[in-house]
């Protein structure tokens, strides 16, 4: 019963609505006024027809909302959303309203000295917000003054905590400007109020809203101090708010920042005495990590709609790791387990100055794949060439004038590059930025380049290099000494840099003062003579080193080392003991985050981890993994994928239905990663999806048909003839509906994948099979299955119009005798509403026109009142009551 009818109760005598409404406003009994309250809203919209009569009754409500009676204002306040809301879709009407009656309202409640009206005005002062109801006018103007003045220092303590809630939450809804100039001040000064410790936590819960909120300029400069001293509180409770929202802090964050100031704090945090903070530092640890990505120098990018996709190839180093090289490593569960420190992706390397023998000699390094240090690519540069044989080493000619390109001539033994990638796939061929040709005169090419070289430097050409390459060094080493006592990892750099400097010092010393230009371009053939290995060793290995010093310049650690080391440390079974049972479901909930971050050249770092929590004996913690190893073999490639994740596949595959729904929810996106070759292998093992531990389980055959229905396009029409076709047979046989429904249109989809392929032979010999197994069913619910089919068919157009009419239809037609109604029913639907509206079979001189004509006929005589009620209906009168009339019948 509406409010107004409650106000037209006898015995009013003659007073009109608004008397009689102002009348229960205000009288002496609560009930009544509470009635009015809880009524608010019925009332507005009853008054909305007359301007005049709508502003008395705010009026009213104004008054209303001074009631001494904390219920009725609590009553009162629960109203004012769906007000406020239908203020402003009728803001056109009531201009002004919400502003000058509601706002003000729900403002000064904040103050109410009755805890459960504060309450309910916080409550919908935020769902206002949300909901965008607030103008910004008023949120700087009326919100926010109020709002400072009861987070004040000298403001009532739990005013206090209360307003700096409000606080936290508006700074998401106001533009950047405004949150700094009003907001982020106050913020500051409540983080590091002594007085009360909810404060400060409410604070440290709220800091990554806050951040997010002024972005990365004033974080640093102004929150990020105050987080150092909220992760060293005194409070328990303090450090594990922060360990809880870390990752949102270093999202707003610089890289340097991020690393020098936030990963020292981390560490501590996972080393703190308490374990409630261990934990939850242990559980964002992942998350934190994966803030070192960059997913566009791994080839990899975040879609709109939430999936990792490929981007084509780029063109850096991070993505050319092959499994099996001699140079890759493999680190252990444990802390200590990674020594090599992962390297983010280089940026290319220039190529218009690389001389030809430097180009041979990368083209034999990336056989060995790179990872390793450079300073030990760079030593070991000279050792490979040194350890060449004679047959080798006469085979190896850098080119001089007129000399063909280095791919042109490959022969036995020689360093040169393959002619293409279809010949002998090679990473860094394919990763790397194409050299430029270089066929065209050499001579003038080095002279063009040493031209203004020799008014600065008058040494050749290597020896320039050399001092070029040390100085380099040397300034960055100049630049890294103000940082070496505060960050571990500037240390390591400092030593490898160090350690390079030494190596192109001593080469330097090796060198000739001056050697002709013929002398670097050709090693004799006929006289491998110790000397020439030398030459040869010298100028490879000045090459190499300069390589080598630039990816150390260009580069730095993806994300420092003790961080690494206490991830893959999570799967200690210590850990589960001291810090959280459920340590390792975070470790591998989090993993394909820092595996994207590390990058495929690093995944050594994590293989041994990932292998752990595969086989972890927690079915929860094998789950997690199920659910993101396609993502993770999108970040890894299809080698590596093939190599380290395949097995972990194949064993999730005879794993627990728990698990196994992890693979099959994204078994399509798995299995396009793969090649075509690999991919063929799983094509036998799909049907073991049919089976489940209980067979209840009819949700896990519905997942496999919907995947079934993706996985068609990564097939061959005669592969998914003799494997996928049976298991949607299978299917379509299921004794659940739903089930049966959506494997309805997967034979549709495996017909339209026939006949898309010109594979009529193979559509034909799969309709046979339709017939005989669903329009000669004993069942009645086979040959129902067998009308909808038809229906799909045409409604879809999978196969050419005169196949259908000649080896479906007459089986469809024949439907019309079934003794079961519910099939009667699916075949007046499908020639209703699908057949008969298609132009081919419109057409009047078409010779199947009136056979089914008298087909429809017929079922609009049916007995049954439902069939002769689709036999009679025309598809645009078609409504939702029928659609459910026809789901009751089956």
């Amino acid at each position: 019963m509406r409010l107004t009818a409650f106000l037209d109760v006898p015995g009013q005598g003659n007073l009109p609505p608004l008397a009689r409404l102002e009348k229960y406003a205000f009288s002496e009994n609560v009930f009544n006024r509470q009635i009015i309250a809880r009524g608010l809203n019925d009332i507005l919209r009853d008054f909305s027809n007359s301007e005049e009569d709508f502003l008395t009754v705010m009026e009213i409500v104004v008054r209303l909302s001074e009631d001494a009676e904390p219920t009725v204002r609590t009553d009162l306040m629960e109203q004012i959303p769906p007000i406020a809301v239908f203020l402003q879709e009728n803001r056109s009407n009531f201009p002004g309203v919400l502003a000058d009656y509601l706002t003000p309202i729900v403002v000064r409640y904040l103050t109410d000295p009755n805890n459960q009206v504060r309450k309910s005005s916080q409550e919908v002062l935020l769902i206002l917000l949300e909901q965008d109801l607030i103008s910004q006018h008023d949120i700087e103007n009326k919100v926010c003054p109020i709002l400072l003045a009861l987070s004040a220092p000298d403001s009532d303590d739990e005013y206090k905590a209360e307003a700096v809630n409000i606080i936290c939450k508006l700074a998401s809804v106001l533009n950047k400007g405004t949150v700094e100039r009003l907001l982020l001040p106050r913020f500051c000064e409540l983080c590091g109020d002594g007085k009360l410790f909810q404060v400060r936590k409410v604070c440290a819960t709220n800091f990554g809203d806050i951040c997010r909120a002024v972005g990365q300029e004033a974080t640093e400069k102004f929150l990020i101090p105050k987080f150092l001293e909220l992760c060293s509180d005194n409070v328990w409770g303090m450090r594990k708010a922060c360990a809880e929202c870390f990752m949102a802090v270093s999202y707003s964050a610089s890289p340097e920042v991020r690393r020098a100031q936030l990963s020292p704090l981390f560490i501590r945090l996972i080393s703190d005495p308490c374990r409630w903070v261990r934990q939850a530092a242990f559980q964002s640890l992942g998350p934190f990590i994966s803030t070192f990505a960059n997913p566009p120098r791994a080839g990899l990018y975040i879609g709109e709609d939430g999936p990792l996709s490929i981007r084509p190839p780029a063109r850096g180093l991070d993505s050319d790791f092959t499994p099996g090289s001699p140079g890759t490593g493999s680190c252990g569960s444990t802390s200590s387990a990674c020594s090599a420190r992962p390297v983010c992706t280089e940026p290319d390397l220039p190529t218009e100055g690389t001389s030809a023998g430097t180009s041979n000699f990368l083209c034999r390094s990336s056989s060995r794949g790179m990872m390793g240090n450079s300073v030990e690519d760079s030593a070991l540069a000279g050792a490979e060439l040194t350890r060449l044989s004679p047959e080798a080493s006469a085979t190896l000619k850098l080119p001089e004038r007129n000399d063909l390109p280095v791919n042109s001539h490959p022969g036995p033994g020689s360093w040169t590059c393959p002619e293409s990638p279809e010949d002998v796939f090679n990473n860094f061929l394919y990763w790397r930025t194409p050299l430029p040709d270089i066929s065209k005169d050499l001579e003038e090419l080095l002279l063009s380049e040493a031209g203004p070289r020799e008014e600065g430097c008058s040494r050749p050409e290597p020896v320039q290099n050399s001092c070029v390459a040390r100085s380099e060094i040397q300034k960055v080493l100049d630049s890294l000494q103000e940082h070496v006592m505060d960050d571990p990892d500037v240390q390591a750099q400092v030593q490898v840099l160090s350690a390079a400097l030494r190596a192109a010092q001593l080469d330097s010393v090796n060198e000739p003062a001056h050697k002709p230009t013929e002398g670097l371009n050709e090693v004799s053939v006929s006289d491998p003579s110790p000397a020439s290995d030398n030459q040869m060793a010298l100028s490879a290995s000045s090459s190499q080193k300069e390589l080598s010093v630039a990816r150390i310049l260009q580069s730095t650690d993806v994300i420092p080392q003790p961080l690494l080391d206490q991830y893959v440390s999570m799967t200690d079974p210590a850990r589960a003991q001291t810090v959280d049972t459920d340590i390792a479901k975070h470790c591998a909930y989090s993993l394909p985050g820092v595996a994207l971050t590390l990058g495929r050249r690093n995944w050594h770092c994590l293989k041994d981890t990932y292998e752990t929590l595969a086989s972890d004996v927690q079915w929860k913690v094998r789950r997690t993994l199920a659910f993101s190893i396609h993502e993770l073999a999108a970040i890894l490639g299809d080698q590596l994928t093939a190599a380290d994740l395949v097995p972990i596949f194949n064993g999730f595959l005879k794993d627990l239905d728990e698990v196994r729904i992890g693979i099959l929810k994204h078994l399509y996106d798995f299995l396009k990663l793969l090649h075509e070759d690999k991919r063929r292998e799983y094509l036998y093992q799909l049907q073991e999806f049919v089976v489940t531990d209980n067979s209840r389980n009819w949700r896990f055959r519905y997942e496999l048909a919907e995947q079934l229905i993706l996985i068609l396009e990564l097939y061959n029409p005669h592969d998914v003839y003799d494997y996928l076709m049976h298991i949607a047979l299978k299917l379509c046989a299921d004794k659940v509906s739903e089930v049966r429904w959506i494997s309805f249109k997967l034979v549709v989809a495996i017909l339209q994948k026939f006949y898309s392929h010109s594979e009529s032979a193979l559509g034909l010999a799969f309709v046979h099979e339709l017939i005989v197994r669903f329009r000669h069913c004993a069942k009645w619910v086979g040959r129902q299955a067998f009308a909808f089919i038809c229906q799909a068919v045409v409604s879809e157009e999978c196969i050419p119009a005169d196949q259908f009419v000649e080896h479906l239809l007459p089986s469809l037609l024949s439907l019309v005798s079934d003794p079961v109604p519910n099939v009667r029913v699916l075949l007046a639907r499908a020639l209703r509403q699908t057949l008969l509206e298609k132009a081919y079979l419109r057409n009047a001189g078409n010779p199947h026109l009136e056979v089914i004509e008298e087909t429809v006929l017929a079922l609009q005589s049916d007995p049954d009142p439902d069939v002769s009620f689709f036999a009679t209906l025309q598809p645009k009168r078609r409504s939702t009551a029928d659609s459910r009339v026809l789901e009751e019948r089956n």
